[in-house]
């Protein structure tokens, strides 16, 4: 694998336009991944910035970062692998259907992370074809983060398509009332300023009749009501259904598995997320 390292953040207003343009002007080609992987040294968290992140997803104040927010760091790295001119797919149009995150230990401001990002693995679905994108945050020679997000590039069915069975909606444990501008929010702090998620009118241009919350913020968010009560090493595996159309009202539903819990997004007769927290 050749990697490259980077002397600075990916600019992510630099990189927006690119993959628009990107996805206008070009077709998915090729039929593998690029053998490359991207590395930026002496990452360091701006507490300010941490703070903003913590507010917008509902987690306490803290010098300790939630499992999520590494994902922030990698994301610009994330993008520039997606954007580059041999990546067989345009970004515009991919779908991010899971996210699975494992925290080797707490990680805290002030600690300098090594961010790793490569994409592998793909593979067919019953949509199309996907792929993960993997993440990795290291202190010195230890793995403490790893991040592995598979998006979906739809197009002929290329797998089997398994039977449904049509699920209830479990009673809920908590209301969520998400507001409408919670896209403009977490696109401020997080930089994915992807147009579904911003105003109406930008989210009809892709097929949405109104602009949808980020499916990482909706995993932020689910996290945050198991604060106080996480190990110290956990993995915490996501899987995106519907969108959740803004403003919105949603019914949370979370339950103990083994040493760890199951959780569920809902609205009306619509699942948005299901996951699980298991400790290591």
């Amino acid at each position: 694998m050749a990697i490259r390292e980077l002397d600075s953040t990916p600019s992510l207003s630099t990189l927006y336009p690119k993959a628009l343009l990107g996805g206008v002007l070009r077709k998915p080609s090729g039929s593998s991944l690029p053998d490359t992987e991207l590395v930026r040294t002496g990452v360091v968290v701006d507490p300010a910035h941490l703070a903003a992140y913590n507010t917008v997803c509902g987690f306490r104040l803290s010098d300790e970062l939630p499992a999520t927010y590494p994902h922030m760091l990698a994301f610009p790295l994330q993008m520039a692998l997606m954007t580059e001119p041999g990546f067989p797919f345009p970004l515009l149009g991919m779908v991010h259907v899971a996210n699975r995150i494992t925290q080797h230990r707490p990680l805290r401001v002030g600690e300098p992370l090594t961010v790793r990002v490569r994409a592998e693995n793909l593979r067919p679905h019953e949509k199309g074809r996907q792929f993960d994108v993997i993440s990795e945050a290291w202190v010195g020679d230890h793995l403490v983060w790893s991040d592995v997000s598979t998006y979906l590039r739809r197009g002929s069915s290329s797998g089997p398509v398994g039977r449904r069975d049509q699920l209830a909606p479990p009673t809920p444990d908590a209301l969520w009332r998400v507001p409408g501008d919670i896209g403009r929010r977490y696109a401020e702090v997080s930089g994915d300023r992807n147009p579904i998620h911003l105003h109406p009118l930008t989210a009809r241009l892709f097929g949405f009749p109104r602009a949808i919350a980020h499916g990482m913020w909706t995993k932020a968010h689910a996290l945050a009501a198991f604060e106080g009560r996480l190990p110290e090493a956990f993995t915490v595996d996501v899987r995106f259904k519907q969108p959740v159309l803004l403003p919105a009202k949603a019914g949370f539903t979370s339950w103990a598995v083994g040493d760890g819990w199951a959780f569920e997004l809902w609205s009306k007769s619509k699942p948005h997320l299901e996951g699980t927290i298991s400790s290591l």
